[in-house]
């Protein structure tokens, strides 16, 4: 009983600047999983954690005990997932990887999107994909269904993490960036084989590009300089690339690919409504800074999923790669195979 961990130890190792193990990490998070942790002993742990710096394995033991208190998602494995932290300076950014997962998914590539209500910016994935029609409260038997009939789906995390309602209050009031948002993009029940992955926070990227990497998976990890969870258009990007346990790092200039500067209020949304009236206006065609960051966003993904087909391509030019996907990415839209995928996904919610 004496090696068990209690609060006041584990709050104390990490305001010592001391880090936690695997075990102690996995503790707990149990303990706020299964709603025992209080809300200033949470915020506690969130806002020393921030301070500190969270590590490898202190995310990989809060991972497993978040995974191992999931609802199962029985999804062929052989999938994309395209998700941002949140957490960006603007509070606001458009739902980027939202509409770039429906993109993809109607270029062929099968999608479980993990996505959640905002709670650090003002739309979160299942916030602007509700007005959009999409219906994110189906049964989990159903969410697996919807995947079979149309190639993409969405892991809505307050179903398939019910635990996380423990910590929604907390991390509400607090509005910042916390381990949760680390957490988000790990935590896919379905467990995909290939993300692409946005985080906003600069300390995060070799983060999470070591969790992947510790776990042989493959991933794009990428932040806009201008401190977005996106591939951004207003500047440079770095991006992590992750494929069988090895990371390469990539600068980004969109103008080597061709794509125009933009203004970060080009890039910025508003409530869902908004937000989803500019994902309608992409998926129609139209051109400006938005699509611009889609397609971008979009290529991303579809370059992470090829990885995972083929990791042999992680030799390959990185601008050549995305360059070959922004042009399909575009084909998806001006189509009509998006809006059309968009349409198809809605239906198969709401039957």
């Amino acid at each position: 009983m004496g090696n068990t961990p209690t609060w006041p130890s584990l709050l104390t190792t990490l305001l010592g600047s001391r880090d936690l193990s695997v075990s102690e990490s996995t503790w707990a998070m149990r303990q706020v999983m299964q709603g025992n942790a209080t809300s200033a002993q949470l915020a506690g742990l969130l806002v020393a954690l921030r301070f500190k710096g969270e590590t490898v394995d202190e995310i990989v033991g809060f991972r497993d005990a978040v995974l191992e208190s999931a609802v199962p998602l029985p999804i062929d494995p052989h999938a994309l997932d395209i998700v941002g932290t949140g957490g960006d300076p603007y509070g606001a950014v458009l739902n980027i990887s939202s509409v770039a997962s429906v993109i993809a998914a109607a270029a062929g590539v099968p999608v479980v999107k993990h996505g959640n209500r905002g709670a650090s910016s003002a739309s979160g994935a299942s916030d602007v994909l509700s007005e959009l029609g999409v219906n994110v409260g189906i049964p989990a038997e159903r969410v697996a269904e919807v995947f079979t009939e149309t190639g993409i789906t969405l892991a809505f995390a307050s179903l398939f993490h019910p635990g996380f309602r423990h910590a929604a209050a907390t991390r509400k009031e607090l509005g910042v960036s916390t381990l949760f948002n680390i957490l988000g993009p790990l935590c896919n029940p379905a467990r995909p084989e290939a993300s692409a992955v946005g985080v906003a926070n600069i300390d995060a990227v070799p983060l999470m590009a070591g969790v992947f990497q510790a776990r042989g998976a493959t991933a794009l990890v990428y932040r806009g300089d201008d401190g977005i969870d996106k591939l951004t258009t207003t500047g440079h990007s770095r991006i992590w690339e992750v494929s069988n346990g090895s990371v390469k790092q990539h600068d980004l200039d969109p103008l080597d690919l061709g794509i125009p500067r933009a203004e970060i209020g080009s890039l910025l949304g508003k409530d869902a409504a908004y937000n989803a009236d500019v994902v309608r206006r992409v998926l129609a065609g139209e051109h400006g800074p938005a699509r611009d960051v889609v397609l971008l966003n979009t290529a991303a993904g579809l370059v992470a999923y090829e990885l995972a087909e083929d990791p042999s391509r992680f030799g390959v030019s990185i601008l050549d790669r995305l360059q070959a996907k922004l042009e399909t990415a575009a084909e998806s839209i001006d189509s009509g195979a998006a809006a059309a995928k968009l349409t198809e996904w809605v239906d198969a919610t709401n039957r």
